[in-house]
């Protein structure tokens, strides 16, 4: 082999890997640059259908089974009984407005009875399930988990506490084809979401983690047990601090 070609040879291995660190930089700004945009987009305003509401057509994320019709419609915060707020926070994500997303204490928690082979506990906050609600799909896999937390990352940067739970509030299911706290509130109770009472508050609330299971118009022993537990911390927390700001 001639001197010239022996000095080549090792600059195609140079040659390669900065085109792959290029590659990989223009990745990363194409998806900084689309997340950015899209949720700067859905900042102020009502939002769009989420990603749930559309999978539901073919299979409610509840039941699994075809929805003819989405019930779903938005409201502004305004809209939104404080009662209702305090009631979701309290029961899904009580660091809601001191964390920034993610809730690491929760985390660890559910980590630890998964390794003891215990109850497979929820750990997502707020945050967390708007974004999988509004951008993801319902099942569980390592992708969904690692485009959550990307998403997740990014609303908790570009959009504010009040604007996350307004928008959760909207899109969150709360029965078959049922989406959102205003038609929840129609459909149950026969009122807007701005005029619900702390006790329907608490009842929403409670059966927000499983809509397919539980119901707010025939809550069973669970579901009332956990709405008097919620309604009981609302009392007891009402004026915390930490929650001041919902």
């Amino acid at each position: 082999m001639s001197p010239r070609r022996r000095a080549l040879r090792p600059a195609r291995p140079r040659r390669l890997a900065r085109l792959a660190a290029l590659g990989l930089s223009a990745g990363v700004a194409v998806a900084v640059l689309s997340t950015v945009l899209a949720l700067l987009w859905l900042r102020e305003g009502p939002l769009p259908r989420s990603a749930f509401m559309r999978v539901a057509r073919r299979a409610d994320p509840a039941t699994g089974q075809p929805c003819a019709e989405i019930d779903y419609r938005w409201v502004d915060r305004a809209a939104l009984s404080p009662h209702l707020r305090l009631a979701v926070v309290l029961a899904e994500d009580q660091k809601f407005l001191v964390h920034r997303g993610f809730d690491l204490d929760s985390l660890r928690k559910a980590w630890r009875e998964h390794r003891r082979g215990g109850r497979t506990r929820g750990a997502s906050t707020i945050s967390q399930q708007l974004a999988r609600n509004l951008f993801l799909w319902p099942d569980p896999s390592l992708l969904r988990k690692g485009l959550e937390a990307w998403i997740t990352l990014w609303i908790e940067t570009l959009w504010t506490k009040q604007r996350i739970l307004e928008a959760y509030l909207n899109v969150a299911q709360f029965g078959p084809c049922l989406f959102g706290a205003e038609a929840a509130a129609a459909r149950f109770f026969g009122r807007p979401a701005a005029d619900l009472r702390p006790e329907q508050a608490a009842l929403l609330a409670a059966v927000l983690p499983s809509p397919a299971r539980w119901s707010a118009r025939s809550p069973g022993p669970y579901a009332q047990e956990r709405a008097r537990k919620i309604l009981a911390l609302m009392g007891q927390l009402r004026s915390a601090p930490h929650l001041h700001g919902l």
